[in-house]
């Protein structure tokens, strides 16, 4: 690749999150403290603004310098509770959450400082619009108010519209393709937990209790690896806590409605239903932690034609909402089993042993037969696919947890299974398929044709065809390495 390397803050202020920005340890009072005391407090610790806490700490309330000029100073007597001055209900941020998200709230908001709260409701920051605003440039802000409507359907659909244009505007500022599809998930990933918001809000509204146990919500296929284009549609999953078998309708019930409106949600924002059914909404994708294992035992057990499709789909699998150790327990089972499941793995790589790359005879590039793509290539399944697939085998076989392809990539060369030179050679093709790909879904969505991972070869300039062809070179070097190690292994 000969462009320059973008500078950090362009991604970083998509991917840190508040904790990371966060003035720690903010002025906190109860409620009932008067008010002389309370400004007191914000004066020896020279803070602009102050937390009213309730009764198990939750926030009740902020008191701002300004609320200490316009309603403390020349109207409210100093023995007053500070809750006549605080403004209230105020709105609070995850110290969790992103970082772009809080700055696009307070923006839209016009808020200059919000609590950061833990998992708990408890106070654990103040975050200061000026202090984020710090490391974001005017442009980057544009970008950031695009990402961060409101948390309704028509306000996550045009956070969802916008992402093709932010796309443009990170590759026309050379970052590198595999950041801005990072980008695109971790906005798809703040669309599941939105939804799953509206979800679970919309349940209470109708009666129903909280979630009866933990749970967690998975993303599988490109957006397990952080990788979906600007058509990602819906594959997702929910690993729930295990339960007592007597409670099963019960608790499995509340997951099913929770799990149709979210998806339902979902597919109104623009990610659609998943055709083949990749949905929490199907059983064999809800299930308890100890289902979930089960199931992998099985899938191992008995490598046949179906297991394998299915493993194939979720073994890309990461969180995006809920308890994030539910996640991890199944990742440890899946990477801890895999990597003693030769026979599972060899069956894997002899059903993708077909999935060749569009690189013909005499390293041509090789176009469709059909009539339907005559003289086009299939970026996702006849470059991208062959490539991802050789590498989650090679990442089973090594106990190596990344779902990432960059990620597995350097964790299989730290580990001594990939050479440097193949090691760059890999991620150089990855990036060049990537950027290829992107920038052809994003010329499409503006032209008003369908987004698609078809590119005609001739729309290919003499370098971006060199390009192609070194990658696919690549590729094809590593599938001939893996398909001889596995093969040696089944004999």
């Amino acid at each position: 690749m000969t462009s320059d390397p973008p500078a950090p803050s362009q991604t970083a202020i998509f991917t840190e999150l508040v904790r990371d920005h966060m003035r720690a340890a903010p002025v906190a009072v109860a409620a009932g403290t008067p008010a002389a005391d309370a400004v007191a407090r914000m004066a020896a610790g020279a803070a602009s603004a102050l937390v009213v806490t309730a009764t198990g700490g939750a926030v009740a309330g902020l008191v701002t310098e300004q609320d200490v000029t316009r309603r403390i100073a020349y109207r409210l007597d100093g023995a007053e509770p500070i809750e006549e001055a605080m403004s209230s209900p105020v709105t609070v941020i995850r110290d969790d959450d992103y970082l772009y998200h809080a700055i696009g709230v307070m923006r839209r908001r016009r808020l200059r400082h919000m609590p950061v709260v833990d998992a708990s409701g408890a106070a654990v920051g103040i975050f200061e619009l000026h202090d984020a605003l710090s490391v974001a440039s005017a442009q980057m802000v544009d970008r950031i108010d695009k990402l961060t409507h409101e948390g309704t359907i028509a306000g996550l659909a045009q956070v969802k519209h916008a992402q093709a244009a932010v796309a443009d505007q990170l590759l026309a500022d050379n970052l590198p393709a595999p950041d801005v599809l990072g980008l695109i998930s971790q906005v798809n990933g703040d669309l599941y937990r939105r939804a799953m918001a509206l979800s679970l809000t919309a349940m209470a509204g109708a009666g129903e209790a909280e979630p009866p146990v933990p749970f967690a919500l998975i993303v599988m296929g490109s957006g397990g690896r952080g990788e979906s284009a600007i058509t990602a549609d819906q594959d997702n999953g929910l690993i729930i806590a295990d339960y007592p078998d007597a409670d099963h309708d019960a608790i499995d019930g509340f997951f099913r409605r929770l799990a149709a409106r979210m998806t339902e949600t979902l597919d109104a924002i623009g990610l659609p239903f998943c055709r083949g059914g990749v949905m929490a909404t199907n059983p064999l994708w809800r299930k308890t932690l100890g289902q979930w294992r089960t199931q992998i035992d099985g899938w191992m057990r008995r490598p046949a034609e179906a297991p394998l499709r299915l493993a194939d789909i979720f073994f890309d699998f990461r969180a995006v909402h809920g308890d994030p150790t539910l996640a991890r327990a199944l990742r440890d089972h899946v990477t801890e089993r895999a990597a003693r499941a030769s026979a599972f793995l060899n069956a894997m790589q002899a059903a993708q042993s077909d999935h060749r790359t569009a690189l013909g005879l005499f390293g041509r590039l090789q176009t469709e037969p059909g009539r339907a793509h005559r003289g086009q290539i299939n970026l996702k399944y006849r470059a991208g696919l062959p490539l991802v697939e050789a590498l989650r085998l090679l990442a089973l076989r090594h106990g190596v947890a990344e779902t990432g392809t960059m990620a597995r990539i350097a964790a299989l060369a730290e580990a001594g299974v990939l050479e440097r030179d193949e090691h760059e050679r890999l991620r150089d093709a990855f990036m060049v398929i990537t950027e290829l790909l992107l920038r052809h879904q994003i010329r499409s969505l503006a032209a008003g044709g369908v987004v698609d991972s078809w590119i005609r070869r001739g729309q290919l300039r003499s370098r971006a065809r060199r390009r192609l062809v070194e990658s696919l070179k690549a590729i094809e070097s590593l599938r001939a390495w893996v398909r001889s190690e596995f093969t040696a292994d089944a004999f």
